[in-house]
């Protein structure tokens, strides 16, 4: 015990970069109280090193408490905003230019099944489509393919 208290501002400082390690590396930056917190640790160590906070365990509960909370009243707003600015990528496979022939009439606004790799997937169109129409993916959704009819090639 007495060689933690010892290195007490060292501690500190380790603890605080563990804890932003692991929300940026495990939690992916999703939480923010470990990134709180982990700056408020190590402001604490820092501040015991250069001697303006004594070197006990009480103090550094309470300047951790204090800064951590202030950070998060400071920073959450931008972090928040930052989080919440996220770009959707479409992911392109191997579906995407599949062809297939409709088995039912496709009208805008519904939707039909199609059994393809043994799931069933919803179809849906921007335009109307007639049951025979070769038609190509060209989006692909979770459970949902939307489907233009292939131009036919003179």
């Amino acid at each position: 015990m007495d060689y933690l208290l010892s290195h007490l501002p060292e501690i500190l400082i380790v603890l605080g970069l563990i804890m932003l390690a692991t929300e940026v590396l495990v939690l992916g930056f999703s939480t923010f109280v470990l990134f709180f917190i982990g700056i408020g640790t190590i402001i604490t160590g820092l501040l015991m090193l250069l001697g303006m906070l004594s070197e006990t365990i009480l103090s550094a509960l309470l300047a951790i408490a204090i800064i951590s909370s202030i950070v998060a009243v400071i920073s959450w707003k931008p972090m928040k905003r930052m989080q919440n600015n996220v770009t959707l990528n479409q992911v392109n496979n191997d579906m995407i230019g599949h062809q297939f022939t409709l088995s039912e009439d496709l009208t805008v606004g519904k939707r039909i099944t199609h059994r393809y790799s043994g799931i069933d997937w919803q179809v849906k169109a921007k335009q109307p489509l007639t049951s025979g129409t070769e038609v190509s993916i060209v989006k692909m959704e979770v459970g949902l393919l939307t489907v233009e009819a292939v131009k036919e090639s003179a």
